[in-house]
């Protein structure tokens, strides 16, 4: 008889319900079955379940998350049952010229968690063994499953020229944001602005470490300009706003996703031209050796207590509670920062 675990299904943009559906099992070497302890709420993960929907569809969402190793293939090494794991969302190919010079992160063709193939707002997952990377026992479950933006920001970040002495403005606090303004820090940024319309996630930026915040773009121009610069808001506002934030030879890099056109003002652009900025684009947080120091470095930082990520933890719920929880992110009815869902309970 096939066992079953509840899981929410996105069936079509909008339209998610939690449901029984058959439980995941392995099927051939090379892989682990996982019990997700927990599971985070990407930006992305908005517009993907309320209006643009995923690749196919129905599919299970959630690609930030810590797990449980339940049982492993036989030839699977260097994992145990009961390991706490964090788990790389995106599934490289391994076979491509951009994963054979350790670029994972433009693979040609990858697989990818909760987009692609099944994630894990759901009981149970099937992941590859090279998928999982087995973190510090002491590690609690909640900052495991929040490596992913850990690492984004980081990877972000380490496009830049940043160095010790730099000053460095973060637009948008959301949580790559916030854990961009401590990675800033740790690089040895002299000072850190932080840039959001709210002041409740500006409130959170000072908490992670930002010297200077601003609520609109008037504000932030006050403290001049910034040898690099990271946004990761993905709207038109943020991104015009950032260019103009960098001095002369300084870089940009983009982090936040768009979800729709973009649209540089004249000015912006000759910004860009005339201080001739660098302008970087960054794509989720992998290097080689897989998954890469991005992912590495964040688990240590987490495990010693140097990356503070508690304090951005808005709401911890149960998997029943998510198709509501998606309305209120989706209308932006109340403040949410990260939102965790637990799908095996706390």
């Amino acid at each position: 008889m096939t066992k079953s675990m509840q899981a929410a299904v996105l069936h079509s943009p909008g339209h998610i319900t939690v449901e029984s559906v058959p439980r995941p099992v392995i099927t051939g070497p090379g892989q682990v079955l996982l019990s997700v302890a927990s599971c985070g709420v990407c930006g992305s993960d908005i517009p993907r379940m309320m209006k643009n929907g995923a690749h196919k569809m129905p599919l299970i969402c959630g690609h930030e998350f810590s797990a449980y190793v339940l049982e492993i293939s036989a030839d699977v090494e260097g994992v145990r049952v009961g390991d706490l794991v964090t788990v790389p969302p995106l599934i490289p190919c391994l076979k491509c010229d951009l994963c054979a010079a350790g670029r994972f992160s433009l693979c040609k063709d990858y697989d990818y968690f909760g987009s692609r193939r099944d994630g894990a707002y759901a009981e149970f997952v099937v992941s590859p063994a090279s998928n999982v990377m087995v973190v510090p026992g002491h590690l609690d479950p909640r900052a495991a499953a929040m490596v992913d933006p850990a690492a984004i920001a980081v990877h972000g970040l380490r496009r830049t020229k940043i160095q010790k002495g730099s000053r460095v403005a973060v637009v948008g606090a959301g949580p790559i944001g916030l854990f961009a303004v401590q990675w800033a820090l740790i690089h040895g940024a002299s000072e850190v602005l932080a840039v959001d319309i709210s002041a409740a996630k500006a409130d959170q930026a000072r908490e992670a470490g930002a010297s200077m915040v601003a609520s609109n773009d008037a504000e932030a121009l006050e403290f001049g300009s910034f040898d690099v610069v990271l946004e990761s808001a993905g709207v038109p506002a943020a991104e015009n706003l950032a260019i103009n934030l960098v001095g002369p030879g300084g870089d940009a890099v983009f982090v936040g996703i768009p979800t729709g056109p973009v649209e540089l003002a004249q000015g912006t652009f000759s910004r860009f031209l005339r201080q001739e900025i660098n302008l970087h684009g960054a794509w989720n947080s992998f290097s080689a050796p897989w998954p890469g120091a991005e992912w590495r470095d964040t688990v240590d930082m987490l495990a010693n207590g140097t990356l503070k990520w508690e304090f951005m933890i808005t709401h911890q719920l149960g998997l029943d509670a998510l198709p509501g929880a998606f309305q209120m992110m989706n209308g932006r009815t109340e403040h949410f920062s990260k939102v965790l869902f637990q799908p095996n309970g706390a």
